[in-house]
């Protein structure tokens, strides 16, 4: 079965699609998104602005332009361009010239939160704010890691929402202890959110307990993943790992791994064990992408004919959650 790769980015959310500190001010970056070539640049005012990477005049890059007076220059035949798409001057016309509205590059919505820059997906004005992860503020400093992985982003979230993984993929990191027996999982939607409560052991012959036996403050920790592509696996009131699945194309992912804490604020050894918590999530991150980069089908479906077990329930909530609303995408 081929699925529409295109109906498969939810329509009318805000997704993530850059760390801040990829964008520079009065910089153009060309990137890919949603198998999309999109431009962003900073004005003068460190705004930042999102754009269509064709221009509309004769189909050059506008990634190769520059930015004047806060617009974005197609490096063609100068057309600015302001943050909203409308042209400002076409060169040739001469200063003084009154532009027709209809010559405007196509714009895109962004914000700029978190020290991630999201971007909207969808027609018309946004209707929605940002929902964020719970307890994640300011007051945590962080370290963020960029990674692409050859595979479409639903299954990079998928991984992320596995919780019978770790003992096998993870057996030399976060899987040591062999706690292969997974209690429930507790697994709760609520609006954009799936939370799910861990409580792994080590198989003594026991059966695993049922959601409803469960005492969730009794579990080793909680995931939560943000619909359309963000996660975070609250490891403390201190201490998490998030991540971000941004979707370059239909089957390439790149993925934003923060590291939040706030236990040590000491200047010089908060870095360092910043980098030296980041050099361990490289190496747990390098061993699910063999893993995941081998799966078939290439893109999560609840039509996939894949035999899941009870432990595979926060998955099951997530494709069905897609399905649902992807069904709603007319584009």
């Amino acid at each position: 079965m081929k699925i529409k790769t295109n109906n498969y980015y939810l329509k009318n959310e805000w997704y993530i699609a850059l760390s801040s500190e990829e964008l520079k001010k009065n910089q153009v970056l060309s990137v890919k998104r949603f198998g999309m070539d999109i431009v962003f640049w900073r004005d003068s005012k460190n705004e930042v602005h999102a754009a269509d990477a064709r221009c509309p005049h004769r189909g050059a890059n506008l990634g190769l332009g520059n930015v004047v007076n806060d617009c974005l220059q197609c490096p063609y035949h100068g057309f600015l361009f302001d943050g909203d798409g409308k042209a400002l001057l076409i060169p040739s016309l001469g200063k003084s010239a009154k532009i027709n509205p209809h010559y405007r590059a196509k714009s895109y919505r962004v914000k700029e939160f978190m020290n991630f820059i999201f971007i909207w997906y969808g027609e018309g004005e946004p209707y929605k704010k940002i929902t964020w992860l719970d307890g994640i503020d300011e007051s945590f400093s962080y370290l963020t890691m960029k990674a692409v992985w050859n595979v479409n982003y639903t299954r990079a979230i998928e991984n992320q929402l596995d919780v019978s993984h770790l003992p096998f993929v993870h057996k030399t990191t976060i899987g040591r202890g062999g706690k292969t027996l997974v209690n429930g999982p507790v697994v709760e939607l609520q609006n954009n959110a799936i939370n799910v409560w861990v409580c792994n052991e080590v198989d003594t012959g026991q059966k695993p307990k049922k959601p409803d036996e469960i005492d969730k403050n009794g579990c080793t920790g909680r995931l939560q993943f943000i619909f359309p592509n963000y996660w975070q696996n609250i490891i403390s009131n201190k201490l998490r790992i998030m991540a971000a699945f941004v979707p370059q194309d239909e089957y390439s992912t790149i993925i934003y791994i923060r590291l939040y804490q706030k236990f040590l604020k000491i200047p010089l050894l908060d870095g360092l064990f910043n980098r030296l918590m980041m050099y361990f999530n490289k190496i747990v991150l390098n061993q699910d992408k063999n893993v995941v980069e081998s799966q078939y089908p290439k893109i999560s479906d609840i039509r996939n004919r894949e035999l899941l077990v009870y432990s595979d329930l926060p998955i099951i909530l997530y494709r069905k959650y897609m399905y649902k609303n992807l069904e709603q995408n007319d584009f």
